[in-house]
């Protein structure tokens, strides 16, 4: 038997998209997110039961890959499934379809779970990850790491303080602002004029409120069928919060249809 699938229908708002109309990574985030936690309590198992354990669910790497990002007005489908686990990590998978059925989006994350108090991961109760029916593993899937920027990159940057409401319940930053420091860095020139087709985000250390972080990034140009930029996040100390790999194509590629 397979791991329980979730679905539930989305219709993009205006408030979900960027100046082109088109859904943001953030955004895109904050659904499947949404889509994960109304399946964990329609199982039993949602925040609150997974709480009274003093323990929470925290993703440590996400990969994403975009046939297309959703435009506003469109009615999408989420799905999520929690696919496979072992002692501590889970693996889910999601994808986003449109009212045709195409598929728009798969993403790929790796999940723990990690206490509040001690802030460090911890086996994962059977209790709270049985009603998914989840295949349990001895190893499951890697996701690689991003391309690491190195000394030799021209890198642009950004620095942006923590604020009281990018804080989740969890007491760190949601996940979904580490989207919007990374890729904030990019010119608006290069961010309008190309659609991203995949994202690897990898999450090392939490960022805590009053923090001050540096989204740093830099333009790959030795690659010819796509465009790959490097990123990373780090805090004041240097400490590295987080990595991530995205590969873009101008957006005429992604949006014209083809020939013969």
């Amino acid at each position: 038997m397979g791991a329980n699938t979730f679905n539930e229908t989305h219709q993009i708002t205006f408030y979900e998209t960027d100046v082109t109309n088109t859904v943001t990574p953030s955004m895109l985030i904050n659904m499947i997110i949404l889509a994960s936690e109304d399946q964990t309590t329609s199982l039993g198992v949602g925040s609150d039961v997974v709480s009274q354990l003093g323990i929470g669910w925290v993703v440590t790497q996400y990969k994403i890959d975009i046939t297309r990002m959703p435009q506003v007005n469109e009615t999408i489908t989420l799905t999520t499934r929690a696919t496979c686990y072992n002692r501590y990590f889970a693996f889910r998978e999601f994808w986003v379809h449109d009212e045709a059925g195409n598929e728009c989006v798969h993403v790929e994350s790796i999940w723990v779970t990690m206490n509040y108090e001690s802030r460090k991961i911890v086996t994962i109760p059977e209790a709270i990850i049985k009603p998914f029916e989840s295949e349990q593993v001895k190893m499951i899937p890697r996701l690689g790491r991003p391309k690491r920027l190195t000394d030799a990159d021209q890198v642009m940057t950004k620095q942006y303080g923590v604020r009281y409401f990018d804080i989740d319940g969890n007491g760190h930053v949601n996940n979904s602002r580490y989207f919007d420091w990374l890729l904030d860095a990019l010119p608006m020139s290069f961010l309008t004029r190309h659609d991203l087709v995949s994202l690897n985000i990898r999450f090392e250390n939490e960022v805590q409120y009053h923090h001050t972080v540096t989204s740093e990034a830099a333009l790959v140009t030795d690659v010819t069928s796509s465009i790959t930029t490097k990123h990373r996040i780090t805090m004041a100390d240097g400490e590295v919060a987080t990595e991530a790999e995205c590969r873009w194509v101008p957006k005429q590629t992604a949006t014209e249809p083809q020939t013969d």
